[in-house]
């Protein structure tokens, strides 16, 4: 992780609030093939950034894109000295890619957005300024979405599933588009697994978390790379990956046949102490063995996922492996 830059720009004092004028902005932005929106990307950026302060950067991270993107990186690189690139030796996914811009970052405040332009980089400043306010962590929550009915249902999933995770309200208004002080980098900067939840390891360094509400604007290029299907893995990802719930979960579905089962042995030991004879019933008898069985099932698929995934973390699999950067090049 690069270090940062000497202390000789406006940052934010102790009390929360950001000195004239302004503080050092990195911008981190994932790319998959977005080669048309990016010049516009970037324009639109300097606009806003340069009024803010007079030193920002945009990092632009080449997620295995399979157009031109990262040609129109390296030009972008070229012709701007504030935008770097980094190409990633293939896709790792949007929050992988940004982990390794993040960590790239090189100034006082970080913001990720992504390159589509549905978050409108003239809302970088409100982000900022909400941050002055004393939090470390800042949400620009749509007014409305421009997606899908799937999708959206996806969406909630997934941020109900990042509410039970980090604890907070805030996570019902989690988006791409967030600020952040670098600091809170700090709380993540050694994390080393393929398995990667930006918003997760934001709640390691803080829980001074807030949310502005933005414009989202309708996708103009490409289409959407989360699909229902993905927004739900990536949920149970969320769970599996970042919480003990589906254990405690297992552990109360067990706990709870458990019971159920003792009550049903009473009965039958009752019964026959009380009438006698033999007790029929033999489907009622393999139902509840059958109920028994797949709950042992499921506490056993639920334990197998997690072993699954400290097998990952012994195989030291990285979350991320850069191929080249604009850096590079310039050397």
């Amino acid at each position: 992780m690069p270090s940062p830059e000497p202390p000789d720009s406006p940052v934010f004092t102790q009390a929360g609030a950001i000195t004239t004028p302004g503080p050092s902005v990195s911008v981190v932005v994932p790319v998959y093939n977005g080669q048309e929106s990016l010049v516009e990307l970037v324009e639109r950026l300097e606009a806003s950034l340069a009024p803010l302060t007079g030193r920002w950067e945009v990092i632009l991270v080449n997620d295995g894109s399979r157009d031109q993107s990262w040609p129109v990186i390296c030009q972008l690189a070229a012709d701007h000295s504030r935008v770097r690139g980094l190409n990633l030796m293939r896709n790792y996914g949007q929050h992988n890619a940004l982990l390794a811009g993040i960590l790239q970052a090189r100034h006082d405040v970080i913001v990720t957005l992504d390159d589509d332009l549905q978050n409108p980089p003239e809302e970088v400043p409100n982000l900022i300024a909400k941050l002055a306010e004393g939090f470390d962590v800042v949400y620009g929550a749509p007014s409305k979405e421009q997606h899908g009915f799937w999708r959206n249902i996806a969406s909630r999933v997934t941020k109900l599933t990042l509410q039970t995770i980090m604890g907070a309200e805030t996570a019902r208004r989690v988006s791409a588009f967030r600020a952040f002080r670098t600091q809170v980098r700090d709380a993540f900067a050694s994390y080393r697994s393929p398995y990667v939840s930006i918003d997760v390891l934001l709640t390691w360094g803080t829980t001074r978390f807030a949310a502005v509400q933005v414009q989202h604007e309708p996708r103009r290029t490409g289409v959407s790379n989360y699909t229902f299907s993905k927004l739900v893995i990536h949920a149970l990802n969320l769970m599996t990956g970042f919480s003990t719930w589906p254990l405690k979960l297992a552990s109360f579905i067990g706990f709870g046949f458990t019971l159920f089962g003792l009550g049903i042995l009473a009965y039958v030991v009752g019964r026959y102490i009380i009438q006698g004879g033999s007790i029929p019933g033999f489907p009622f008898l393999a139902s509840v063995i059958a109920i028994f069985s797949g709950a042992q099932l499921f506490a056993l698929g639920v334990i197998g996922e997690y072993l699954a995934r400290i097998h990952y973390r012994m195989m030291d699999r990285p979350a991320y492996t850069v191929r080249e950067s604009t850096a590079d090049r310039e050397g």
